[in-house]
């Protein structure tokens, strides 16, 4: 499995200096179980993903919408626990080619430790982290911790963000800096933000580090559209979590690798 930074490495010489956009799904461990998260990781890598976004069940999941929040609140339910993902993990991501960015709250890595937490995480073949909670001001330690062990840790960039800010963030971000689409939580929305479009570009004066937007992206056509406005990345996380929620296992594995085939086609 390659770093999130070969990953995009190899997307931007991948069509004779036209970069190709990544695809990024998100799914939420454990939901409707890990046995059916770890069939869902090797769909999603199957049918386009070019990293993948793995949520860690939390009780006070503050950055998410409905759709992801009840898919927590599921697997805490049926006694999903991060050793349990992290074991199940380390089966899959051999197998994997799409780099694996785990999507974690501060307090699961602070009850845990540190440097125990990105040991472990880096031995279960994790490349990436995401850390919605986590301030820039706070993110240092973090960073160096997860760098010594391989892994790349992502910082968010807001539509109410400050410039100052901003540049900041993207000096410190890793592998990508993700940009989220809209004030507010995640969640499907029928438009994407146009001050997205405007980030994009006051980003991209600050740094060539690749972008990914996420954060309301809920079909073929909104992916476009911001592949259009020049992200390097889409994310898309309630759209697959819902997919996968509905109906048997084996259809909502079905429905994503569908649905995933169909983003990647319209970004490609």
């Amino acid at each position: 499995m390659n770093s999130v930074q070969q990953c995009f490495a190899s997307l931007r010489d991948s069509h004779q200096g036209s970069p190709e956009c990544a695809l990024i799904p998100f799914i939420t461990a454990g939901d409707p179980d890990l046995e059916t998260t770890a069939q869902a990781l090797q769909i999603l890598d199957r049918n386009g993903a070019d990293l993948i976004e793995l949520g860690v069940p939390y009780s006070d999941p503050l950055a998410d919408g409905p759709v992801i929040q009840a898919a927590a609140t599921r697997a805490l339910q049926r006694g999903t626990r991060l050793d349990d993902v992290l074991e199940m993990l380390a089966q899959v991501t051999p197998h994997l080619k799409a780099p694996i960015i785990l999507f974690t709250y501060y307090n699961p890595i602070l009850h845990r430790g540190l440097e125990t937490f990105c040991q472990q995480i880096a031995q279960a073949g994790v490349k990436g982290l995401v850390v919605p909670d986590l301030p820039l001001e706070e993110s240092a330690e973090v960073i160096k911790v997860a760098t010594a062990h391989g892994i790349s840790v992502v910082l968010l960039v807001a539509p109410t963000t400050p410039k100052d800010r901003i540049h900041a963030i993207a000096e410190q971000s890793q592998g990508f800096i993700y940009l989220v689409s809209v004030t507010g939580v995640t969640g499907m929305r029928t438009e994407i933000q146009s001050r997205a479009k405007d980030l994009l570009t006051q980003i991209r004066d600050l740094t060539d580090k690749p972008i990914g937007v996420g954060f309301g992206i809920s079909d073929p056509e909104q992916a476009t559209q911001v592949k259009n406005w020049g992200a390097d990345a889409v994310i898309v996380g309630s759209a697959f979590v819902k997919r996968l929620a509905d109906g048997t296992p084996a259809e909502g594995l079905k429905a994503i690798g569908d649905f995933c085939a169909s983003l990647k086609a319209a970004i490609r």
